[in-house]
């Protein structure tokens, strides 16, 4: 069993102005395991405890030591405990570090690539994870999806986030025990903000876009913005470089064509940047205040297999072929590629990557059970996302688009009549329904959708409220036609939907298949 003494492990606090209450001598007390949730205490475990959004983790602190924990770390003195006490002033943060010291620092073996943006996270991640591999390389995985590390796949969720700070510890440790050497890790404003990932030392940072989202979270689309800036921060900091034995130049790789996070995000100092555009002709460094590297479109065709896209970058031109469909697929192709490049991938592996890699589960997905009709699942929960889905479908659909997605509950308010506007003006019928309603009242969040419909340019729209989801996917594969499609949104690869407090087992693509099956008999 492995152990560590206090000691050692609040060394990694060092950066932290940290103010430790021991009686002498009890920075030897020997730690046999750490944990945040006081259900997972052992004997001889350090617990750390901090407020949540729901529920304050101080509050635990007593059952902690009854279960055996030999020493808390919390942001508020706690009277009358037997047990040594570290007070900090972010016990999240703190908790981040205290996992990356307990499997001693296994990021810093690494090159780390994180990802993140609103929208097309998971997609340029698998993206460039394929790229990776093509290359030969001993590259692992951590998405909303999945964690891959050699030849095994790892659940990470029921929803899309960034696993728990000891969850990506201990994922990046089995992966420098499995000898890989390169991560691509997925990385959501929530794991930013909760510092899950503060103890995961960065050499690329890549955004995809940064749109409405998790104002829930952030308060203000500024605020949210920081949080997404946090990881450049760290890529930036030269406490990475100095402590990383990777030698990969610090990078970062930016969307010239999302203009709220390219100024931004460019002017946070980063030894290399690399940008990339769809829209942005390839003119050195695109008035940015610092030397850039530049991977602009030059050609695009659509085909029956996929797309055809010709890259201007700092090689030459670049052919590359992909399966995927949609404008935004593109963003998300050249931002893989970016990466890449950064790290000096052979073009042959780069196409390679490229061309075999089919799509993520759950991301414009099609179910076909031989229906005349086509009908897709994809996980569209943002306005901007949703708008992107729908288009890319329009353009494969001679006849009418359906649209069945829902608003989760407790969740960014202000997006739900956006969403409704956004599918009123891009489909031919809207059927929305429930998506996480969580502790809010479904009839809540459908009249704020339907809202957003009366609102739209195309108030009249063919438009049924469906609470319940399943029937909202039967109903709308039974009012298509042959050349139609049915796209159902917001779910995605998930396999649960929350009521209440309570998971309830759900996956759309079963739900799709089900509806599908039943209307052929």
């Amino acid at each position: 069993m492995m152990t560590k003494t206090l000691k050692q492990l609040l060394e990694s606090l060092s950066t932290q102005p940290v103010e430790m209450i021991l009686p002498e001598g009890v920075a030897q007390t020997e730690i046999t395991g750490l944990t945040d949730d006081n259900r997972g205490v052992h004997p001889g475990y350090l617990f750390v405890a901090y407020p949540g959004v729901a529920v304050d983790g101080h509050k635990f602190i007593p059952d902690a030591v009854k279960r055996g924990a030999a020493a808390i770390v919390c942001e508020r003195w706690q009277e009358g405990l037997s047990i040594p006490q570290v007070i900090v002033p972010n016990s999240r943060q703190a908790f981040a570090y205290l996992c990356a010291a307990w499997h001693d620092y296994p990021g810093r073996t690494l090159v780390m690539i994180g990802i993140t943006g609103t929208d097309g996270k998971t997609t340029t991640t698998n993206l460039t994870y394929s790229m990776l591999k093509a290359a030969g390389l001993r590259v692992g995985m951590i998405s909303t999806v999945n964690a891959v590390i050699g030849d095994r796949v790892l659940d990470t969720g029921l929803h899309t986030t960034t696993p728990r700070a000891n969850e990506i510890q201990e994922y990046l440790a089995q992966m420098r025990g499995a000898g890989m050497t390169h991560c691509v890790l997925e990385v959501t404003s929530h794991g930013l903000a909760h510092h899950r990932v503060d103890g995961v030392d960065f050499d690329l940072a890549v955004v995809t876009n940064i749109t409405h989202e998790h104002l829930d979270l952030h308060g203000t689309y500024e605020a949210y913005r920081a949080a997404k800036g946090r990881l450049f921060e760290m890529v930036g900091a030269h406490r990475r470089s100095d402590l990383s034995q990777t030698h990969v130049t610090p990078t970062a790789i930016l969307n010239a064509d999302d203009p709220f996070s390219y100024a931004y995000l460019r002017a946070i100092p980063v030894q290399r940047q690399i940008t990339y555009s769809r829209e942005v002709q390839p003119t050195v460094g695109l008035g940015a205040p610092a030397p850039s590297e530049v991977i602009a479109l030059s050609a695009l065709r659509y085909a029956p297999d996929g797309m055809y896209v010709t890259l201007f970058t700092p090689r030459g031109p670049l052919d590359v072929r992909s399966p995927l469909i949609g404008d935004f697929n593109i963003s998300n192709l050249m931002a893989a590629v970016s990466v890449a490049i950064a790290l000096d991938i052979p073009t042959t592996a780069i196409q390679a990557g490229a061309a075999s890699f089919p799509g993520v589960p759950g991301r414009l997905e099609r179910i076909d059970v031989g229906q005349t009709f086509t009908s897709i699942v994809d996980f569209a929960h943002t306005p901007n996302a949703l708008e992107q889905a729908l288009r890319a479908v329009r353009a494969i659909t001679p006849g009418r688009l359906i649209a069945v997605f829902g608003c989760a509950g407790e969740r960014d308010v202000q997006k739900r009549p956006m969403m409704g506007r956004v599918a009123a003006e891009n489909a031919d019928v809207v059927v929305i329904t429930a998506e996480d309603p969580r502790r809010e009242v479904l009839d809540n969040i459908l009249d704020a959708m339907t809202a957003g419909v009366a609102a739209s340019a195309w108030p009249d729209v063919e438009l049924h409220r469906v609470p319940d989801r399943g029937e909202a996917i039967r109903i709308a594969c039974r009012l298509a036609r042959p050349g139609d499609t049915v796209i159902a949104c917001g779910k995605g690869h998930e396999q649960s939907m929350c009521f209440g407090t309570v998971e309830t087992p759900w996956d759309d693509r079963i739900a799709m298949r089900a509806a599908l099956m039943e209307i052929g008999g």
